[in-house]
């Protein structure tokens, strides 16, 4: 039985993709700082362990990432998915708060989760194992009024980058899944109408979270020495293509 930790586990895509690996009959390690909602991502699958923790605290992480290796032995797969958002806000109006707010689970709580996975699958016999950073379409052009998030999501990209290297001398693969308007809790806005680059206000198509769910789990089910680097999952219709 295979093993994956899932950061942001209590909702979204996290929870989508959670309930799609504990359909399969993998071992699930649900991280986040709800734990109700973690156990309603759960709906009480006794392979789902539930790990109450905040991404951007490095003792809370380690003692996760330590407690689920202490009850299944390994860790083959980290779905490093855990995000903050802004409502699209001119940089000038964005306080230093909410800037520390995104960055700092999108971009700290992001390394600590993989530097916790990364040292695991270094030192664990078999050696090796899988890192899938939730990237976005954001990794590579802006919406506007977006510079945390926008930020944020390109230093994910870095870090993609950086593991797929440093990880190649202990078999541990590392891939950056980026999505655009999958419907979750924070993409409702989509469905109402958000501001596009000619400073219009568009209501956008979106695609059921399942079909993120589908594309994690086609990614942490690739063969040992072959990885997608990259996968841009979204919406046909939505303004990606062209933005900017």
């Amino acid at each position: 039985m295979k093993n994956i930790l899932i950061t942001g586990g209590g909702s979204g895509v996290g929870r989508a993709t959670a309930r799609r690996f504990l359909a399969e009959g993998w071992n699930v390690g649900l991280i986040g700082r709800r734990e109700d909602a973690l156990h309603e991502t759960a709906e009480g699958n006794p392979n789902a362990l539930i790990l109450p923790c905040d991404v951007t605290d490095e003792a809370q992480v380690d003692a996760a990432f330590a407690r689920a290796v202490e009850v299944w032995g390994r860790l083959d797969v980290l779905f490093n998915n855990a995000g903050a958002v802004l409502i699209s806000t001119l940089i000038d109006e964005i306080p230093v708060a909410e800037w520390r707010r995104v960055t700092d689970v999108n971009i700290t709580g992001m390394f600590l989760s993989a530097r916790a996975a990364f040292r695991q699958m270094r030192n664990q016999d078999p050696m090796g194992g899988r890192i899938i950073n939730n990237g976005s379409i954001s990794a590579d052009v802006p919406r506007p009024g977006s510079v945390p998030y926008t930020v944020s999501k390109h230093a994910v990209t870095g870090l993609t980058r950086t593991l797929s290297l440093d990880g190649r001398p202990f078999n541990i693969a590392c891939g950056q899944v980026d999505i655009g308007n999958a419907l979750t809790n924070m993409a409702e806005a989509m469905t109402k109408g958000v501001p596009q680059a000619d400073g219009s206000v568009r209501v956008e198509p979106v695609i059921d979270v399942s079909t993120v769910a589908e594309s994690v789990w086609h990614m942490a089910n690739l063969p040992d020495g072959a990885n997608i680097q990259w996968l841009t999952v979204m919406a046909t219709n939505m303004p990606y293509i062209g933005r900017g």
